[in-house]
Parts: C-alpha cells; structure tokens; sequence
C-alpha cells in the first residue's frame, strides 16, 4: 500500500472511534451530538472514497503555480512535445518568457538582470521548432538552456538560427526587480547553452551570439547547419568548450566531402575561446575576424585542403592577436591574412596540413609558428607557405618559424644553420631551400677554423642575397665556415652615434 493510503486507513479507524463514542451517549439537541455525527460521518464517506480511488498524476491545474518553483522551467510543463513529432516553437518561447517573468535579484553589469542561475530544462526531449527561439527581452543574465534536443521543420526560416540571442526592442532590465538601470551596451550576460544537441536541418544555423557578454556553449552537438554552426557577433568572452560540430554527421573519409560548405564557429569578435572542440565537417572549420582569440585543444577535420577546405582562417589582416596551440590539423591547415601577433605552437599537422601566411597590405609582425609535428606525404609540400599573389610582404618584423619537427613535408623556416668545408678562398652556403622567404637574410652569425699551418688569415662576410652566404679570405687556407642566418626582422640593438 503507498503512503498515502495508509495514512487515509488511520484516519478512518480514528473517526470510526470517534463516532462510536458520540453515538454511545445519545441524540443531543441541534449542533449539538447528532451535528457532529453527520459531520463525522461524512468525513468517512469522503475517506473511504479516496482511500478507494487509485493515485493518479496530478492534473495540469494542480502543477506548481508559475513562480512557485523559480530557477527550473520545464519545457513539457509549458505544452511542448518531447517526441519531436509536433511543432513546440511557441510552447519554448513561453518557457523563455516565464523564466525572464520570474525572480531576478540585483544586476550583473549595469543594464544586464540577475536571475540566479534559473534554468530552462528541455527534459531530455526532442523539440521540433518552425522559427528561432529567442528571449522576449534583453538585458537577462545568469540563465540555462539545457538538456535536449532542437531540430529545425522543414520550413524553418534559411537565414535564421535554432537559438538567437539577439535583441528585442525592449530591456528587462529596465522594469526587473522593481527598480530601473542603465541600459547595457550587451544584449546579455553569463547565459549558458549545455548539454543540447542542435540540428539546423539544413535550414539556417546553429546559435547567434550577438553582442553579448560572457556567453558559456558546453558539451553541445550541433549538425546539419547550412550557415554558420555558431556565430559570434561583438560582444566579449564567449567561451565554446567540450561540443562537436559538422554540417554532416561524419568521422572521416565522407564521399561527399568535396560539397561540404557553411563555416562551424565564425568569431566576429574578441576576446573569445574555443576549447576542446571537434570539427568534423564544413568548408571552413572556424573562421575568426576578431581579436585576442584563443583556440586550443580544437580537432579539425573538416574538409580538406585538397577539396578547398580550410580548418581556420584569420580574415583580421594587421591585427590578428590569435593564440592556436595543441591543435590537431587533420589534413587542412591554416591560412593568416597579414598576420600580426599571431601564435601556432605544439599543434599536430597530419596529412599534408600547412600554413599559409597571405599578404594583403605586405605586411607580417610578431608571428611565432614554433615547437609543431608536420606529417605529409612525401609530395615535396612545405610546411609553411607565402601567398604573395596581392604582393610582396614588404614589412618583415619578429617573424620566427623554428623548432618545428618534420616527416614527409618540407621544412621552412626563419632561422637556418650550416656549415661549409673547402681549401681556399671561399665558402657558400645556399639557404635558400630551408628559409622561408625569398631574398632575404638580415642576420648573419658565423665562425671561421682554420686546420694545420700557421696562416691567420683576414676573413668576412661578403654576400647575402638569394639567401646565400658567402664568406671570403685573403689568404687560401683550409677551413671549416659554421653559419647561422635570421630571417626574422630588424635588429633592435643600434650603435650609439
């Protein structure tokens, strides 16, 4: 027996006590004993009958008042479909809305409301939408999304996206609380999208984060975006940690590869992570337009260079500001577009993946692509690569390409050593094979060991162009010439005048 029925069985052997005693002493005038035995007596009837009747689910009417239970909002609660099979867009957008009705305490930054980490729960269902799913008001901060799935119907609109953070016309910041604030230059703050899978349907787009602040996206799988997966748009510091991403649902090898498009993470902003992701299809794995952006632990095999795929492209020439490190290239690479502050360490180059490093305005600065594994084919392809067909890099500045680790590719970099060995006059040594680009050596260091005789000849360096050193003596003698060669930029120590 449950609990209930229980605790309905006590009651009913008390009341029958209860009337038994009332009864033994008689009829008493009007409110008196008889009034209270029907009163008693109808309290069994009501027992009995509940006692009798089976437990049931509560009824739509008797769940939580909205408000009651404030930092959880379930989804189903609100008549969407779990099941996927009818459209629950409206049912969601009520969810949303009742979340931003409920209790907020105080701001985040100024303009951006406070509500506690309240969550709205997908319950695990599978929630059919026909347009984006969006807040009713901006200015909210510490909200969830999570736990479910959304898919695009097949009328969703082209150019939108599942979820779009973008602003209405109104602030609830301006009426939360009881109370009014500034109006924030950020649509929204700290709002988490966890543990959802994302299906576009070939329809649109995954996520719009437009100009909002501190913007969490974990352990999401977003699919079958004929757009953008995710686009970041202004804003600062949204973090896209632990998800997976493709256009189509692959682990490799796809025949349809060739016609993959659409671009996974598109950063259009600054100050922005990409942390443990993988990015399993799409011409463009991330494409980054912004600055101080962060990528690390990102595994990209998303289409490849030979199918015209690029795994991340920087299109912010002159001030890239971009750290990529312990990445995993799997046969696309990267392109650079007058690349300024610019870090590519200890990533993993497979499958002829390379480096392309395109001039716009010819200018490059501040660029370290050091400490990486490079692994081809043996095809002859350098590992590091100059698109000068807009021209020349024409500004060279603290560029070094060094310490990277090479098989079946060709090694390029900025720094080169030699040594040449002869009886006589002369030594060459041609870097050019090995140096990055063309005609150009702005450093030299080199010794000269001489071996048997008493010669001390006069020696120094004569020549340096087409990345060739030559280093001459006045006297013939046998001798070892060890050289090193910076192609990296000015010298910044001068001598004093």
């Amino acid at each position: 027996m449950e609990p209930g029925g229980a605790l309905l069985v006590s009651l009913f052997m008390v009341l029958q006590v209860v009337l038994g005693s009332v009864q033994a002493r008689g009829d008493g005038p009007l409110g008196g004993p008889a009034s209270f035995t029907d009163r008693i007596l109808r309290m069994q009837q009501e027992l009995k009958a509940a006692a009798a009747s089976p437990s049931a689910s509560p009824s739509p009417s008797s769940l939580p008042a909205e408000g009651a239970n404030p930092r959880v909002y379930r989804v189903t609660e609100y008549g969407a479909d779990p099941t996927g099979k009818r459209d629950s867009t409206e049912s969601l957008l009520a969810a949303l809305a009742a979340a931003l009705r409920g209790p907020s305490s105080g701001f985040l930054i100024d303009g951006i409301a406070n509500y506690g980490g309240a969550r709205i729960s997908l319950e695990g269902g599978i929630y059919l939408i026909s347009r984006p799913l969006r807040f009713p008001s901006a200015g909210a901060g510490n909200l969830v999304i999570h736990g479910g799935t959304l898919r695009a119907s097949n009328d969703f609109p082209a150019e939108c996206y599942l979820i779009d953070l973008s602003s209405p016309a109104t602030k609830v910041a301006e009426t939360a609380s009881g109370g009014s604030a500034a109006s924030s230059s950020y649509n929204y703050e700290y709002i988490t999208l966890r543990d959802l899978m994302l299906d576009s349907n070939f329809r649109g787009g995954g996520v719009s984060v437009p100009q909002s602040l501190r913007t969490s996206i974990d352990n999401c799988y977003i699919v079958h975006f004929a757009t953008e997966g995710i686009s970041v748009r202004g804003g600062h510091e949204t973090y896209i940690r632990n998800s997976f991403l493709g256009q189509h649902i692959t682990a490799g090898g796809d025949p349809g590869e060739r016609n993959f498009s659409g671009t996974a993470i598109n950063l259009m902003g600054n100050d922005n992570a990409v942390t443990d992701v993988v990015i399993f299809s799409a011409a463009v794995g991330v494409m980054i337009s912004g600055q101080a952006n962060t990528l690390t632990g990102v595994h990209f095999y998303n289409k490849a260079t030979g199918f015209g795929g690029t795994g991340i492209y920087l299109k912010v020439p002159g001030m890239t500001q971009t750290r990529i490190v312990n990445c995993y290239l799997d046969y696309t690479g990267i392109v650079a577009e007058d690349p300024v502050q610019l870090v590519v360490s200890d990533s993993f180059f497979l499958g002829d993946a390379y480096v392309t490093l395109k001039s716009v305005n010819g200018l490059i600065d501040g660029v370290n692509i050091v400490d990486n594994m490079f692994s081809g084919s043996n095809k002859g392809i350098d590992i590091v690569q100059l698109d000068q067909s807009n021209g020349p890099f024409m500004r060279v500045h603290q560029v070094v390409v060094d310490r990277n680790n090479v098989q079946g590719m060709r090694l390029r970099s900025t720094v080169a050593r030699g040594s040449a060995q002869g009886n006589g006059t002369s030594w060459t040594l041609d870097f050019d094979p090995v140096l990055l680009f063309p005609n150009r050596i702005t450093q030299v260091q080199y010794s000269l060991t001489t071996s048997g005789g008493s010669l001390f000849p006069r020696h120094c360096l004569r020549n340096t162009s087409e990345n060739r050193v030559v280093v001459e003596s006045d006297l013939a003698v046998r001798a070892m010439v060890f050289v090193t060669v910076d192609q990296g930029g000015e010298s910044v120590a001068r001598a004093r005048q």
